[in-house]
């Protein structure tokens, strides 16, 4: 239905995942297409006022607040858009099947099974074990998938559902679906099950392939890298608490020298040498940024910054060795910055971007290839050789 639209509301400060679609509400005369919300907590908002639920929604259904029987000759109104009246409205689903996507997209959002994962579970179990019983649950599972996503169940737009039928059809009943069609034989039952084992091994070796360039995502863990303040000084020896920019590691930049990363990113924001030194000589990269907010910033500084900030971690990565084998030692694991001072640098806020995270992947990346003794290409006419 609409698993790839996301949205959210928060809830006791806490995230709650949601998706939408396009439904008509009706008022008086009147139909409007509004956004139905569904959270992953259940609650769901119609566009009719306030949150319900599953049976709040079958009930606004039953009483025609949510329409998806249109009405011809009818005013149909989306809000600040377009107005019109309906000729020969088609609905493409009843009350029955919108209230089964509705529930699908909850399973989904909580990461469980929907109706088609569950059907294709119990094919599985029948696979396992093909006794009756089991086919016969094959079936329930079958019609619980809403009507008109039945044919996408396989994800097979040759074959469509039509194996699954076969599967849940006694054997000389025609065609489940089909009252006229042609009558399961137990040579058809066997090529249905069939198909199931071979689209089984399908998914298998395609679910352990790997590409050609490597995986598609991290293997390890995400590091999490946390902003934490030592009082009595930095942890002896320390760990990934070396991967903090404030982590006391002299880096040369230039004829430069700098006390850490973020000492040098403040001293060179500024365009005034005396405050560039004042910031280079503060005692602590805190003291450094506090400095920084009362000295002159270059001239668009701000679209400069991701460009220093990669230099700078790539020369304190380069110059020490054994933090960078801390960075390395994450392997492909996604990198989060904790740092309550700038969602643009880090994470832990909606608006974050974890830019120092990702850096540090790419540094990561460009450490390993050195490592490894790959040259990475050089490109001709850079604006930066």
């Amino acid at each position: 239905m609409t698993r790839y639209r996301r949205t959210y509301r928060q809830v006791d400060g806490q995230r709650v995942e949601g998706t939408w679609r396009p439904v008509f509400t009706r008022s008086m005369d009147t139909y409007f297409l509004a956004d139905l919300v569904i959270y992953a907590d259940g609650a769901i908002d119609c566009g009719t006022g306030g949150l319900t639920d599953l049976d709040g929604l079958a009930e606004q259904l039953r009483c025609g607040s949510v329409a998806t029987a249109l009405e011809e000759g009818a005013w149909a109104s989306a809000h600040h858009l377009a107005a019109w009246r309906f000729t020969e409205p088609s609905s493409a689903i009843s009350a029955e099947m919108l209230l089964g996507e509705v529930s699908d997209e909850i399973d989904r959002l909580n990461g469980r099974p929907d109706s088609t994962g569950r059907c294709l579970q119990a094919v599985q179990t029948y696979l396992a074990d093909p006794t009756d019983d089991n086919r016969h649950t094959v079936r329930e599972r079958y019609l619980a998938i809403p009507e008109h996503l039945r044919v996408y169940a396989l994800g097979d737009m040759d074959r469509k559902d039509v194996p699954l039928r076969i599967l849940i059809t006694d054997l000389g009943a025609p065609l489940h679906g089909r009252p006229n069609g042609p009558v399961v034989t137990e040579q058809r039952r066997a090529e249905a099950v069939a198909y199931f084992r071979e689209r089984e091994i399908a998914i298998e070796t395609w679910d352990a392939r790997v590409p050609a360039d490597g995986p598609e995502r991290p293997v390890h863990p995400t590091l999490t890298i946390p902003k934490v303040v030592y009082p009595r000084g930095w942890p002896d020896p320390p760990g990934v608490e070396v991967l903090q920019n404030d982590y006391p590691a002299v880096i040369t930049v230039g004829a430069t020298s700098y006390p850490s990363v973020t000492h040098a990113y403040w001293a060179l924001s500024t365009s005034d040498p005396h405050w560039h030194d004042q910031i280079t000589a503060a005692p602590r990269g805190y003291d450094a940024g506090l400095l920084a907010e009362q000295a002159p910033r270059h001239a668009d500084w701000a679209a400069a910054r991701l460009a220093v900030m990669t230099v700078l971690l790539r020369a304190k990565y380069t110059q020490h060795p054994q933090m960078a084998q801390t960075l390395l030692d994450s392997g492909d694991a996604h990198v989060v910055y904790v740092d309550s001072g700038s969602a643009y640098w880090s994470i832990g806020s909606e608006r974050a971007t974890n830019w120092v995270g990702r850096l540090l992947e790419v540094i990561r990346s460009e450490l390993a290839a050195a490592g490894a003794g790959i040259p990475l290409p050089q490109p001709s006419g850079s604006p930066l050789s």
